[in-house]
């Protein structure tokens, strides 16, 4: 299986990270149909995959149609919300952040590939509250990040991704305690099959009509074990896993896979451990 991102090789650290992309890479498709993935989850789970504030109906409606010229055709409601409606057609999720009571709060969602969270986590609430789990992000880079959605200007495509590691092929992922529990059943020599490096690719867009900004995620997953027929990126893989800071793993929960991701970076000749032994 071919990797298509590898994130690790720029950074073990949190890192803001964005960069200026070509318009046409915006959306990366590879998926058939998302809706088939999306739909179940919407009639299903919808609380936890759906929502919106009221009054975000314009932003919902220029992210469709925003979505509508990517893709090249036209997109019908046939009842749904607008965002819905486009996000069904994608494979990212898609995010509808506004500037609401003096801060850039989501406005509305949907998330078919979350990662630990839901919907009631994050709908209406601003960056900072958003983000307060993340050890020091409200003191390093809060700011940073407001002046961004700040001077976002029309036009331009910013990509930014992040990695980390679960025991979990799904994209579906709204809670973490099920899958960590697995943890202790799953054997060294299992883990290139059953650990997978997980990464989401997030693009932000500004909303020229209506002032908002476009968030999107999209998950991409590969098993550890593909790191084998890599031999660089396994390597930078190593690096970043011996050198991220305390505050990534702890907030990534990585300690939970040491032993599991150890002995399998020195059975593929990589033989430092986290702590350099």
């Amino acid at each position: 299986m071919s990797i298509r991102h590898a994130p690790y090789e720029e950074a073990a650290d949190f890192t803001i990270g964005l960069k200026a992309i070509e318009e046409s890479a915006w959306l990366e498709g590879g998926e058939a149909d998302p809706a088939a993935r999306k739909d179940p989850l919407y009639a299903a789970h919808r609380d936890v995959v759906w929502g919106e504030v009221p009054g975000s109906q314009a932003g919902q409606r220029e992210v469709l149609a925003m979505i509508e010229a990517a893709l090249g055709e036209a997109i019908a409601l046939e009842g749904r919300p607008p965002l819905y409606a486009a996000a069904r057609r994608t494979p990212d999720d898609l995010v509808l952040v506004e500037r609401r009571d003096g801060a850039w709060r989501v406005a509305a969602l949907s998330l078919s590939a979350p990662t630990f969270f839901t919907v009631s986590d994050v709908l209406d609430r601003s960056l900072g509250q958003i983000h307060d789990p993340v050890h020091g992000f409200n003191d390093r880079f809060l700011k940073r990040v407001e002046r961004i959605f700040e001077g976002l200007r029309p036009g331009l495509v910013l990509q930014r991704r992040n990695w980390s590691v679960v025991n979990s092929a799904e994209p579906f992922t709204p809670d973490s305690a099920p899958i960590r529990a697995r943890i202790p059943a799953i054997r060294p020599e299992q883990a290139a099959d059953e650990l997978f490096v997980r990464v989401e690719r997030q693009t932000l867009r500004r909303l020229p009509q209506t002032g908002g900004a476009l968030f999107t995620i999209r998950v991409w997953l590969h098993p550890l074990g593909d790191l084998a027929d890599d031999p660089p990126r396994l390597a930078a893989f190593a690096r970043a896993w011996r050198e991220a800071a305390p505050a990534f793993r702890a907030y990534k929960r990585l300690p939970l896979y040491d032993e599991l991701v150890t002995r399998f970076l020195r059975a593929h000749g990589e033989s430092h451990s986290v702590n350099g032994n």
